[in-house]
């Protein structure tokens, strides 16, 4: 019987991982500056990059559509071995986000403080919020993977890379007679006599 979750699991791990790659790259911490000192708060901000963000989601999100490509590609234990992966790298977006919740506002303050601008309480971005339900989705479709993925449908044999079967004969090991008159062609084009037996 046909399982279902594939379409559905795919689809929204898929959109977490995307998700969750994009918010990694955006700052989750925003600060105003109060009175003339915003230029000054703009350029210490501009020249430190990073200041706001969390990176390391921004990567485990990488790895995580990397886990859903390769999953769609393989079969059987390797498959299962791919989803027990991004399960890992799902939950190592859920630490990064509660790790920016704990500390991320305070040490974007301590780095402000040098540059002497005048600057209100740090706030969350949006990109920030967007990151939870991302990290959340992300090891919810990759535990039904590690269940199901073995049930999954896997790509068709016809994109396996070809191997020649151990009885086929090359065209030298045929007789002209009954080798392709393109093959004798290129036989000749070569410089190799197609008359001629094959060495031992």
């Amino acid at each position: 019987m046909r399982d279902r979750t594939f379409g559905p699991v795919v689809v929204l791990g898929l959109a977490a991982g995307t998700l969750a790659a994009v918010a990694g790259s955006r700052d989750w911490v925003e600060v105003e500056a109060q009175g003339p000192d915003e230029a000054l708060l703009q350029a210490w901000w501009t020249a430190s990059p990073g200041l706001a963000q969390m990176p390391l989601s921004g990567a485990l999100g990488l790895v995580v559509l990397a886990c859903w490509g390769v999953l769609l590609v393989t079969r059987g234990r390797w498959r299962r071995a791919v989803a027990v992966a991004g399960t890992v790298a799902s939950l190592g977006l859920v630490a990064t986000w509660v790790s920016a919740l704990v500390d991320l506002q305070d040490r974007v303050v301590e780095r402000l403080e040098p540059s002497g601008a005048t600057f209100g309480d740090p706030t969350w971005t949006t990109w920030f919020w967007a990151a939870a339900p991302a990290a959340l989705v992300a090891v919810a479709t990759f535990a039904v993977a590690v269940r199901r993925a073995p049930r999954w449908p896997a790509m068709g044999s016809r994109y396996d890379a070809p191997t020649r079967r151990p009885d086929a004969e090359s065209p030298a090991e045929t007789p002209v007679q009954e080798q392709d008159p393109t093959a004798v062609w290129k036989a000749l084009d070569e410089g190799r006599d197609p008359t001629q037996d094959p060495a031992p």
